[in-house]
C-alpha cells in the first residue's frame, strides 16, 4: 500500500471509507448509496461510488486480512466448514467456494467455472496455503472434496454429516442478500474481487449480536468502527 492512497483525490479519506463500507456491507445499489449520501450532505455520483469501492475496497480488505491473520496466528484452527454455491456471471453458472472457521467467519472465497476435483483442489490449496492446517474439514456429499483431499493427503481429517456444515451454508446468506442489489456480474475477476472484499468487511463488522448482551455488542461495534476508521490512515 502506498504511503497515502488518498493523495490524488479531492474527497477526504473519511468520506471514501464511509462510501466503501456502505456499498459493500449493505444490500444497496449504487444509486441507493448516492441518494443516501446526498441526504447526509455528501454529493457524489453513483459512478464515483463504483470507482471508489473498486479502487479502495481491495486495499481495505487486504489490511483487514493481514491484521486478522496476525491476531489469529497463535490460535488453533479447529474445524473448517466448506461449501459452494452457484452464481450467475453474465448469464452463465459459476461456483463460489467458501471456507469458514469454527466461529463462522469467512477464511477464503474462490470462484471457478466447474465443480469438479480440479476446482476443489485449487480451492483447498489456496485456503491451506494462506491459513495453515485445520484439524478437521467439514464438507457436504460432493465427491470432489474427498478426491481433492486424497491427493492432498488429508482425507483422514474430512468430516461429513447432517447439520455439521450449517456454518458454511449460513455464511453464504450475507453475500446472497448483497448479490440481489447487483444487476449481474460480468466477469469472474469482478466476482472474485467483490466476494473477497465483502467477506473481509463482513468478518470485521459482524459483532455476533445474537450471541452477546447489548453492552458487549456496543463495545465490539465501537471497536470495529474505530479500527475501520484507522485503515490507511
Amino acid at each position: 500500500m502506498p504511503a497515502n492512497p488518498f493523495r490524488c483525490f479531492n474527497s477526504s479519506r473519511e468520506v471514501i471509507r464511509l462510501v466503501v463500507m456502505i456499498y459493500v456491507r449493505f444490500p444497496l445499489s449504487l444509486r441507493n448509496v448516492e441518494d443516501l449520501l446526498f441526504e447526509r450532505g455528501i454529493d457524489i455520483c453513483h459512478e464515483t461510488v463504483w470507482f471508489w469501492w473498486n479502487r479502495f475496497g481491495p486495499l481495505f480488505a487486504a489490511e483487514i486480512r493481514r491484521q486478522r491473520q496476525c491476531r489469529m496466528r497463535g490460535f488453533r484452527h479447529w474445524r473448517w466448514p466448506v461449501d459452494e454455491v452457484f452464481v450467475k456471471i453474465n448469464g452463465e453458472r459459476h461456483y463460489l467456494w467458501r471456507a469458514a472457521d469454527h466461529e463462522g467467519e469467512i477464511l477464503e472465497s474462490y470462484v471457478t467455472k466447474t465443480r469438479d476435483k480440479a476446482a476443489a483442489l485449487a480451492f483447498l490449496k489456496k485456503a491451506l496455503k494462506r491459513h495453515g492446517r485445520a484439524e478437521a474439514i467439514v464438507t457436504d456429499g460432493l465427491r470432489s472434496y474427498p478426491a481433492a483431499m486424497r491427493q492432498l493427503g488429508n482425507l483422514d481429517r474430512r468430516e461429513m454429516g447432517r447439520w455439521l456444515n450449517s456454518r458454511a451454508e449460513n455464511s453464504h446468506l450475507p453475500f446472497r442478500r448483497r448479490e440481489r442489489a447487483i444487476p449481474r456480474f460480468w466477469r469472474m475477476k469482478s466476482l472474485q474481487k467483490f466476494a473477497s472484499v465483502h467477506a473481509s468487511l463482513h468478518n470485521h463488522l459482524n459483532s455476533e449480536r445474537h450471541l452477546v448482551d447489548r453492552q458487549t455488542y456496543k463495545l465490539r461495534r465501537s471497536a470495529a468502527l474505530a479500527e475501520w476508521q484507522s485503515l490507511a490512515a
